[in-house]
């Protein structure tokens, strides 16, 4: 005889596997807990990241963010913010779009708004101009503008976005991880093994081992391959520092931990402010440096934002195998008007930009097929807000061995482009190659879509072009072309 505990269990459990369709997309609940911690693991970091990048900047008033002079109170207040807006935003994608994506403060446009923007006004002046890009991009997404142009894109080079995205966060795992870096000489290459060429350090040694690890694990076909080596790669790295005292990685120890020390903290909870929530200005950057340059930094983090997530969103799609025929994913325009809303909240919260995360192929790769994934991911985020020391234990070192695997799969993809068909052989190279060599997904895209455009027309075929990818290429021309013409209009 059945007990109603259980009964109302199998319910409970009927409707999730019914809402996220988990067993319709040949996954499990299991997996989808799986992934979403995996996803979780390998971005957990912005949590120490962001409020390191924009905490520690002064705007153009002399004050940190949120007011104050004392660069510790902001560091505290951004990590909470930091993590409350992803978990919020990562959830709503779970929910709303039922799509494995992560959502967090974006890399790249937080710096860019940190040294590049905030100096010329108050950060809250920054924040509303964040607020107002993401405001536009909505809107645009609910004209269906987005989706038409998400849309016209040539299969291939939707095919070529996957691949180099493959390769940039391959390459973001080995850079986070010092298994590659710049060299400290001013002069040779741009990059290299190690310092001076070699391999040196136990973080490095870490690495190795968890890549190692995943690699055997994964090959083996073992489930949680990719949660199991990040977990036992932390375990490992925490012995290693407690017995031989590495230290954070700076100028005199090189071979230090990339971002945070793998050590017990001293407390494990933290009281979170939330004092950053509401801290913007929506019009204030207009009167500090004029209507023009206000526009052309809103259009620069714009189609930053609109080209990233239309990328990222294809290559988890495609890792997934949830794309059509066409390469479109499911309820595309949902996970756009998600990412759009993530958008102007991250201003909203004092936060910067928040957008898709290409690390989702990581909870991609354990298995995670639905938004399901996304809610986990997001619920580890909420909690880390009160236990945001806890998140400090996992390094880079641990966590980005699963980058390079994940970069891996995703690399497989290249079979699918027709490298006998020049008009799209060569926008394809450049998509493919331009994202990790200028650690940028909208220059790879942009770089791809001109030089499409280009030679339909050197080669007489301009008729078969798509009237959007002409708008579209054009506003990348103007895109790279923003530093001499914001120069020549200001």
């Amino acid at each position: 005889m059945t007990s109603p505990q259980a009964a109302t269990v199998r319910a409970g459990t009927g409707f999730i596997d019914s809402y996220f369709k988990i067993s319709d997309r040949g996954s499990t609940l299991g997996r989808e807990v799986r992934g979403g911690l995996v996803t979780f693991f390998t971005m957990a970091y912005i949590v120490v990241l962001n409020p390191l990048i924009i905490g520690t900047v002064k705007d153009g008033d002399g004050q940190f963010v949120g007011g104050g002079t004392d660069p510790g109170i902001a560091i505290a207040k951004i990590a909470v913010a930091t993590a409350l807006v992803a978990g919020v935003m990562t959830i709503l994608m779970g929910i709303v779009a039922n799509f494995p994506l992560a959502l967090a403060t974006g890399l790249g446009l937080n710096a860019f708004i940190a040294f590049s923007v905030a100096s010329k006004m108050t950060w809250a002046d920054a924040m509303g101009l964040v607020v107002l890009e993401g405001l536009i991009i909505l809107v645009l997404v609910l004209t269906g503008f987005r989706k038409a142009v998400f849309e016209a894109v040539p299969l291939q080079l939707k095919i070529a976005i996957s691949v180099g995205i493959g390769l940039f966060i391959a390459f973001i795992g080995v850079i986070d991880a010092g298994f590659v870096r710049r060299p400290q000489a001013p002069t040779g290459p741009p990059v290299e093994l190690g310092i001076g060429g070699n391999l040196r350090g136990w973080p490095v040694l870490i690495f190795a081992v968890g890549l190692i690890l995943i690699i055997t694990l994964y090959a083996r076909k073992v489930k949680g391959a990719i949660l199991i080596g990040i977990l036992a790669t932390t375990v490992l790295a925490i012995l290693v520092e407690a017995i031989f005292n590495v230290g954070p990685r700076t100028a005199d120890n090189p071979g230090g931990w990339g971002l945070s020390v793998p050590k017990l903290p001293d407390h494990w909870f933290t009281k979170p402010n939330f004092d950053t929530i509401g801290a913007f200005n929506l019009f204030g950057s207009f009167g500090k440096v004029g209507v023009v340059s206000a526009v052309l930094l809103i259009f620069t983090l714009m189609l930053a934002d609109f080209f990233d997530t239309m990328g990222t969103m294809t290559a988890i799609g495609a890792e997934a195998g949830l794309l059509d025929e066409d390469g479109n994913p499911p309820d595309s325009q949902r996970i756009l008007v998600v990412d759009s809303v993530a958008a102007a909240v991250g201003g909203a919260a004092s936060v910067s930009s928040n957008t898709s995360y290409i690390e989702s192929a990581s909870g991609v790769g354990e298995g995670a097929r639905t938004g399901l994934a996304s809610v986990v991911t997001g619920l580890c985020f909420l909690i880390s807000i009160v236990l945001a020391p806890l998140v400090t234990l996992v390094p880079y070192e641990a966590a980005t061995p699963a980058l390079v695997l994940v970069g891996f799969l995703m690399m497989a993809q290249v079979k699918g482009i027709d490298f006998d068909d020049l008009e799209v052989a060569i926008p394809a190279f450049l998509t493919i190659i331009l994202m990790p060599f200028t650690y940028s997904i909208s220059a790879g895209i942009g770089a791809g879509f001109v030089s499409y455009v280009l030679l339909k027309v050197v080669r007489g075929k301009a008729g078969e072009i798509h009237p959007l990818l002409w708008v579209v290429s054009a506003l990348f021309v103007v895109y790279f072309a923003i530093g001499p013409l914001g120069d020549w209009l200001t």
